[in-house]
């Protein structure tokens, strides 16, 4: 069957990320502790198909742009030191599954911004800021046109500083969590796109990154892990988006980069989808995560773009979304990183309908153009 005569379902994988918009349901509950993550792949579905104003009312948006605030944590006082003069942390929480008071005496919402420390009253929170969930959260307010009048910039450098160890890594929240590329990407992320990396040791970073780097070609989530393609896309996009100042420290060797474009190619199944680590099935979430990398080394034409959107294709539900593989389960993240990769390996050629252009998307940020724009000119601007 060829793909001119196929269609992509937008307006069904709108409407199936809508639904979990208003509520995650109870075959999803395993997903309720990573809330705003799963905002971020629902919303950024409408913003890919271009449906979110005409799909979604006014007042729904005012009141997921309300809710996302309202997981800012100001006047945290999480802190890897025993220093009893730590400094507050600030930053976005997963939802509001664990939230509790704040204690007292810590900075509020109403007061003035400053660099100056708040004395904790506490040595670990309840109800930590999160680096991953501070991604997202900003590209998801991004997406819904928010100016960013209400973020606490001190707090979230403050999260930077709180979370990067030693060894150059970060912990997911602060003294705490997993530490691995995907903190290393999502903080140059949120750096980058504030174009403030004051509060990093960005040469530790690097540094750590690249001690990720496996004998295939590809990058492990750690050091002496085996290569994964998730990984690979956090460590290629970290070295691309720094400062040029490090742009020499962040290169790989040619050596290096002519092993990972092979690694990558070779994990492009005869199925026409690709797999995260070698010789394993096709999954369509590394449809993106490695289709992207290749586009990171502006190797993109090396991608049979057709069979990954013919494998794509069959992996679209009637109800709307996309599972990991044909026949599976839908679900938001597959959705998103589904669209993701057909908006960034755009088929080409005659007999591909309009049901198949999506906008531009933004390979090092991981969203359209214009949210990335958006994110960008705004909190570069406050």
């Amino acid at each position: 069957m060829s793909l001119g005569s196929l269609k992509l379902n937008k307006g069904a994988h709108a409407n199936f990320c809508k639904r979990f918009l208003f509520g995650i349901p109870g075959t999803f509950a395993e997903a309720d502790s990573s809330r705003a993550a799963i905002g971020f792949y629902c919303l950024g579905a409408l913003d890919l198909t271009e449906l979110l104003e005409s799909k979604t009312k006014v007042t729904e948006r005012d009141g997921w742009r309300e809710w996302i605030w309202e997981q800012q944590v100001r006047g945290n006082t999480v802190s890897p030191s025993s220093d009893t003069n730590q400094e507050y942390v600030g930053g976005f929480r997963p939802g509001p599954f664990m939230r509790m008071d704040e204690p007292p005496n810590l900075k509020h919402s109403d007061e003035p911004e400053t660099d100056e420390p708040v004395v904790s009253t506490s040595d670990i929170s309840t109800d930590p800021p999160h680096l991953i969930m501070t991604y997202t959260a900003i590209l998801s307010l991004a997406i819904l046109r928010d100016d960013f009048a209400r973020l606490d910039r001190v707090g979230v450098r403050n999260l930077l500083r709180a979370t990067q160890q030693d060894d150059g890594s970060f912990t997911a929240t602060p003294g705490q969590g997993e530490a691995d590329v995907r903190m290393v990407y999502t903080a140059f992320a949120i750096c980058n796109m504030l174009d403030d990396w004051s509060a990093i040791d960005v040469e530790k970073a690097i540094i750590f990154i690249k001690s990720c780097y496996t004998y295939e070609g590809g990058f492990g989530q750690y050091a002496a892990n085996e290569a994964t393609g998730g990984p690979t896309y956090c460590c290629l996009a970290s070295l691309r988006v720094v400062p040029k100042e490090y742009a020499s420290q962040a290169s790989l060797t040619e050596e290096q980069r002519q092993k990972t474009i092979r690694w990558l190619v070779q994990n492009q199944r005869s199925g026409g989808g690709f797999c995260g680590r070698t010789e394993k099935v096709a999954d369509a979430c590394y449809s993106f995560w490695c289709g992207a990398a290749l586009k990171i080394l502006d190797e993109g034409a090396l991608i049979e773009e057709r069979a990954n959107a013919h494998f794509l294709y069959r992996c679209q539900a009637s109800v709307g979304g996309f599972g990991k593989e044909p026949d599976d389960r839908p679900d938001p993240y597959h959705t998103y990183l589904s669209l993701a990769s057909l908006a960034l390996l755009r088929v080409r050629g005659d007999g591909f309908d309009e049901s198949w252009a999506l906008p531009r998307l933004d390979p090092l940020l991981n969203a359209t153009e214009e949210t990335a724009k958006w994110a960008r000119e705004h909190l570069r601007s406050n």
